[in-house]
């Protein structure tokens, strides 16, 4: 094997190894948007649920 060869390898190596990282950089980032999403939803949900109880509330003490 010549050192051409050599460096080829090399080269691929390295280019399989920055793939590899991307990919995983990507699906790190994809598991952060999804949480991010989650809580969103989720602290909508308690935001409504929350002046809906107010809002129950209030006709509650206006109706007394």
């Amino acid at each position: 094997m010549g050192i051409a060869d050599q460096f080829k390898d090399k080269a691929q190596e390295l280019a399989d190894q920055a793939k590899r990282k991307m990919d995983e950089g990507r699906e790190e980032g994809r598991e952060r948007t999804q949480g991010a999403s989650q809580r969103a939803s989720q602290t909508s949900r308690q935001g409504r649920d929350k002046a809906q109880d107010a809002t129950k509330n209030l006709r509650e003490r206006r109706d007394r």
